[in-house]
């Protein structure tokens, strides 16, 4: 077990148990085993059997064995091999930003010297490309750990097996004895299940035989034992059994040979389609184009119609819950509730959507809700909302995804594609999905080459991405075309972009001379054009050159009005930033203890944010300001713990370009004065905080105060270059 500090709550993103978890005792105990010894354990089976329950309770009991966290990637709803990484990434907390690097190197060196699991689930439908990340994640690391699920094996070096069994069933032949079947796990989940859709409902004597053998028709696969349950609301165990026989019986009419367990759980699902209402038949084939779970108000826009009044959907939608076809998603930071499915059963959904002759339509539909839903976040940023529609773009990024794949894969819907994916430019980049956003782009721009304005704003928003990934040569490329395109159209918006994005280039390539009068010709542009958006940006990067050019007082005038509009428009995430610029500069003027203010007040909103850009830059500055005030030590614990963070995102070590300069002066500095075993010391303790650590650190004044002294050394006459 590896020392160091170590966080009072589990680390990860492992859900909670909704229903309880029956048996697997033995099964549990043999996951447990090998992932002692096993560096990749893949969980197999057929559909329904549970693999998914069984590899989350495995990874509840080996918690404490992953010091760095347990961490669940699901990957049902994931259709393109080319984002698994970035999946991956997204479900760690890690901001890709470099574009010289891949996403695959990004996990790599994040995960070299962490001990954690990560738990892939759902990996059939993307064996080979989960066969090539998991191959080169585990020769990259020594600590982690993965557990997969999945309906075949991986295929990888090192991969150990551990098919899931149906769960044990009474043999028919054998007398009911009452004590054997309440231990019986298959008995014991019917009951169990049952019980929660019939409150009073028990195994007793008159129905011990019936719901053996429902069991044993349903060859002990969990998920139809417990669509089978639900049943118990609406009839007999007696008439559930007869049920069953009329849907199983047909499949091995003629032959002696037992039916396939797969068969089996179709002919379940068959069933539990049959005994749903019509209405509640098509709006169950109609969901099943959601990814990753939807919301009431997505169902009325995407389901409704055609036969279902829109007034219905939420009756509809109660039914199919109290079948279990949906299930309720938990969701804390949200007031509306969110269903989904279970793959087996949305992809049973899908079949029947496609035969219906509706697929195109309600595709259609749901690509032009999430088009909306993205619009609408589009007009929020610099906003009193922005926040919240971040929460909802965040949690509808699977959703996101399934529209545009439809976007770019059907003929004739390029254009809606470019659209959506431009005006996503920027989530792209306050998520840290930097990568995902290029390659969205990349393909419209592709498939939609002619000049208009939404080609233009994609042009636009490509090169951003791009300069923000230090790939200078291609962000160069696209502001060119970006500019022609909106001199063609006349898109005055995103010629001042570009204008922006050019003095950007100037900036990130120590040209700040160059870049000044670029982003002052951009900012009057953006102030005529009376976009906040742009203005915000303008006076980001002006504040930065002057902060270059060793210009504290323009930099403070800079950063105030830049704060003063975050603050007019009420925009929270966005202030984050104005803020930890506004303390740099005050730094940089040498008043520290201002400096210092700025940055703790902000650090609180911005982790409750969960912006880590944001706060990567607020702990790299106190680190500054530490060493400002001969806190050597703390500088280089708060120099560590920045380091840890930056590369949670990808960035370069000192992070990004405009900080290498102060960042490098402050580390020689703190390596001087502590010598280079205490340093290193020191430096290391900061690379094992968790993030809450880091920030109780970085809030705690008293820590070095009293152990420390030294020279007030004042700030450096020139700032990041």
């Amino acid at each position: 077990m590896r020392t160091g500090v170590r966080s009072p709550r589990p680390v990860g993103n492992l859900p909670g148990e909704v229903t309880s978890f029956v048996g697997r005792r033995r099964e549990v105990a043999q996951a447990v085993r090998l992932l002692r010894r096993a560096r990749l354990l893949t969980l197999t089976g057929v559909a329904g059997v549970g693999k998914t329950r069984l590899a989350l309770r495995v990874a509840v009991r080996t918690r404490e064995a992953f010091p760095d966290g347990v961490w669940l990637v699901e990957l049902a709803a994931l259709t393109d091999e080319k984002l698994l990484a970035p999946t991956v990434a997204d479900a760690l907390g890690i901001h890709h930003q470099q574009g010289q690097r891949s996403t695959t190197q990004t996990l790599a060196d994040y995960l070299a010297d962490k001990r954690l699991l990560l738990v892939l689930d759902n990996c059939e439908h993307l064996l080979d490309p989960c066969a090539v990340l998991t191959s080169r994640l585990l020769r990259a690391t020594t600590g982690v750990r993965i557990l997969a699920t999945s309906r075949q094996a991986l295929g990888t070096a090192g991969e150990h097996l551990l098919e899931v069994p149906p769960l044990p069933v009474p043999d028919l032949g054998q007398p009911v004895i009452p004590r054997a079947l309440t231990r019986g796990e298959a008995v014991r989940l019917f009951a169990e299940r049952a019980a929660l859709a019939r409150p009073g409902f028990a195994v007793d004597a008159g129905n011990r035989a019936t719901v053996v053998r429902i069991c044993h028709r349903l060859d002990g696969i969990p998920l139809a034992i417990e669509l089978a349950a639900l049943r118990v609301r609406a009839m007999p165990v007696a008439e559930i059994l007869i049920g069953l026989d009329d849907y199983l019986g047909f499949l091995s009419t003629g032959s002696r040979v037992a039916v396939p367990r797969a068969q089996t759980l179709r002919a379940a699902i068959d069933w539990s389609f049959a005994l749903c209402s019509s209405l509640e038949q098509q709006l169950w084939a109609r969901a099943s184009v959601f990814a990753g779970g939807f919301d009431l108000d997505a169902a009325e826009v995407v389901c409704g119609g055609m036969g279902i009044a829109c007034e219905d959907v939420f009756d509809l939608v109660a039914g199919l819950v109290d079948k279990s076809v949906l299930t309720v998603v938990p969701d804390e930071t949200d007031v509306r509730a969110r269903y989904r499915m279970l793959e087996a059963i949305r992809q049973h959904g899908q079949e029947r959507l496609a035969s219906s002759g509706h697929l195109m339509v309600v595709r259609a539909r749901h690509r032009d809700h999430y088009r909306q839903l993205v619009m609408g976040a589009e007009r929020e940023w610099l906003g009193p909302n922005e926040l919240v529609w971040f929460a909802r773009l965040r949690r509808e990024h699977p959703n996101v995804r399934a529209a545009l794949e439809f976007c770019l894969t059907e003929p004739g819907q390029a254009r809606a594609g470019l659209e959506i994916t431009a005006a996503l430019w920027h989530y792209w980049i306050r998520s840290g999905s930097h990568t995902e956003g290029r390659y969205w782009l990349d393909r419209a721009l592709e498939l939609d080459p002619q000049p208009s304005p939404h080609r233009a704003m994609a042009l636009k928003a490509s090169s951003w991405l791009a300069l923000l990934q230090a790939d200078m040569a291609t962000a160069r490329s696209q502001l060119e075309q970006a500019q022609g395109v909106a001199h063609q159209v006349r898109d005055e918006p995103t010629l001042a972009y570009t204008t922006l994005g050019f003095g950007v280039v100037a900036f990130f390539e120590n040209d700040v001379h160059r870049a000044v009068p670029l982003l002052e010709d951009a900012l009057a542009r953006h102030q005529a054009l009376d976009d906040p958006d742009g203005v915000w940006l303008a006076l980001f990067y002006l504040t930065l050159t002057s902060v270059a050019l060793g210009n504290p007082g323009r930099a403070i005038a800079f950063s105030e009005e830049c704060l003063a509009l975050c603050d007019s428009r009420g925009a929270s995430s966005s202030r984050n930033y104005a803020l930890w610029e506004l303390g740099l500069a005050r730094w940089l003027s040498g008043d520290r203890q201002e400096a210092s203010t700025l940055i703790r007040d902000g650090i609180p909103a911005a982790l409750r944010i969960g912006d880590r850009w944001v706060v990567a830059h607020y702990l790299e500055t106190l680190a500054w300001i530490a060493g400002t005030d001969g806190q050597h030590t703390r500088a280089a614990r708060l120099l560590g713990a920045a380091h840890t963070t930056w590369r949670s995102m990808g960035a370069p070590p000192s992070g990004p370009r405009y900080l290498a300069s102060v960042h490098n002066r402050c580390e020689q500095q703190a390596l001087s004065a502590l010598g280079d075993e205490r340093f290193a010391a020191a430096f290391q303790h900061g690379t094992r905080f968790t993030l809450d650590q880091a920030i109780g650190y970085a809030l705690d004044q008293t820590s070095e105060l009293t152990t420390q002294s030294g020279p007030h050394r004042q700030p450096p006459t020139h700032g990041p270059a």
